[in-house]
């Protein structure tokens, strides 16, 4: 017995030693892939989130109105919103409606993937990510962890819309041409098993779902999202990520963002890309993207009205100045209920997408320059580095003011070229400590008017006073410096 035990134990150690030595050498492993380069490239994807919250479509207006969480503040479990949603829903649904019932009338009557597809091949974008399950558990997919965690059907294959939403999404989107990923969310809010046992969850549900998704259909990219609940190693993802670069059939493809535990995200570790959500984004150097709503929200918010929306020229603006600085956009749109993109959304796509036709090789492909911007003279406004809601709005910091420095222009380079964002048309554009090499020729994209440079002491004069309207086309103009 004495010798039975020491064997025993002596196998339990062996075991934990084995499996310490997995995980160290997971992340090693981790942290020394990179990220495909594809992802840097591309510069602009489409983000969209669809789901059961289309339904009721409802969230109080402002910064975090986030529709997509309506369930979750009808429980009253976030914090300024619960009285608000809960007015709501009783005034339209009844008080003792519960949020389930809304599954029965996300019918996707409407829905066209391939028009949603042909929009954004025409958008510019050059990925997109659409919500193959947010933290209400619903799946865009046949899956069956779904249904049996929940106890009843939970998806939309055997639930009302009876149709493989994100199936028929990916076959069109691939058709266009582009790129297709998955937003994943960890962990559901009122799943019975996660509430019960989240490792049996993590165990049962998680880690089967979220390789069914993978394997089934084969994404570029995954969006992981609703991990601060538990750490990495609780969530097991140095495992799951490990299986994802070296065993998934898409291991050399996928992409993946820093959120996989309440510890890992905001940390460049080499395998994973950064995030910012409605923030300032970050400064080159490290690979990362910022995601926003054309609105507030990122489901659809029918309280939004045409004011909540980005101008198309303020997106256009927010996409080069994140480019600039090394990062990419990912632009949310949030369907309808019955499968429609709103046409206020599938117009500001619209517009990026004419502007992309004339100035998208000086975003595509591109790399920063030695600055990403050039300021103005006096005091900068504070622009605080932050990755979640800081109040960043560089279409105001472009514009002139009595109290600050604003920006005057942005830039980009490839090899043999330097572009020059100008904002809004100047007749000089003075780009300050520059000296292109001899020979080099200035044009403005989209026009095929010469234009002329001098060197000013340290800086250089670029002249566009000879431009006229009709010889560049409207919008922010990019000056390219060739040679």
């Amino acid at each position: 017995m004495i010798k039975r035990g020491i064997g025993m134990l002596i196998l339990l150690m062996s075991t934990s030693l084995v499996f310490a030595q997995q995980y160290e050498a997971n992340w090693n492993s981790l942290n020394k892939r990179g990220i495909p380069a594809w992802f840097s490239n591309a510069k602009f994807g489409i983000f969209i989130h669809w789901g059961v919250y289309a339904v009721p479509s409802y969230a109080v207006v402002g910064p975090g109105g986030y529709s997509e969480w309506y369930w979750h503040n009808l429980r009253g479990t976030k914090e300024g919103s619960h009285q608000q949603v809960q007015a709501f829903h009783d005034k339209n649904y009844g008080k003792d409606t519960p949020y389930e019932n809304f599954e029965s009338q996300f019918t996707a009557s409407l829905y066209n993937p391939q028009q949603w597809a042909e929009v954004f091949r025409r958008s510019g974008a050059k990925y997109v990510v659409l919500t193959s399950k947010h933290h209400e558990g619903y799946c865009l997919w046949d899956n069956k962890q779904a249904n049996e965690s929940w106890g009843h059907s939970w998806n939309a294959v055997t639930g009302t819309p009876k149709r493989d939403l994100l199936g028929d999404l990916t076959d069109a989107v691939r058709k266009e041409g582009l790129k297709m990923g998955y937003y994943y969310s960890l962990y559901e809010w009122f799943n019975p098993l996660w509430l019960k046992d989240k490792q049996r969850y993590v165990k049962e549900v998680m880690t089967p779902q979220f390789k069914d998704l993978v394997t089934r259909y084969k994404p570029s990219i995954i969006f992981s999202d609703g991990e601060w609940e538990l750490t990495d190693t609780a969530w097991q993802s140095p495992s799951l990520l490990a299986w994802l670069f070296n065993e998934s059939p898409v291991k050399n493809e996928v992409v993946v963002d820093d959120r996989w535990g309440s510890n890992t995200r905001g940390k460049n570790n080499g395998a994973t890309y950064l995030t910012s959500e409605y923030g300032s984004g970050m400064q080159p150097g490290v690979i990362w993207e910022e995601s926003q709503g054309i609105g507030q929200s990122y489901g659809y918010n029918r309280m939004e009205t045409a004011d909540d929306y980005k101008k198309s020229a303020d997106l256009v603006l927010m996409l080069v100045d994140i480019v600039s600085r090394g990062g990419n956009l990912l632009l949310d749109i949030g369907p309808t209920a019955d499968g429609r993109i709103p046409v206020i959304m599938q117009q500001k796509l619209l517009d990026i997408g004419k502007w992309l036709e004339v100035n998208g090789e000086a975003i595509y492909d591109s790399k920063p320059w030695t600055v990403s911007q050039q300021w103005s003279a006096g005091k900068r406004p504070e622009t605080k580095e932050a990755s979640f809601m800081s109040g960043y709005n560089i279409s105001q910091l472009v514009k002139k003011s009595d109290q600050h420095a604003n920006v005057e222009l942005f830039f980009t380079q490839k090899p043999g070229a330097v572009y020059c964002f100008v904002p809004s048309y100047r007749q000089q554009v003075w780009i300050r400590n520059y000296t292109p090499a001899k020979g080099v020729i200035a044009s403005v994209l989209g026009s095929s008017k010469a234009i002329k440079w001098q060197q000013k002491g340290k800086d250089c004069l670029v002249d566009l006073s000879s431009l006229h309207p009709g010889d560049v086309p409207e919008g922010l103009l990019v000056v390219k410096m060739k040679g």
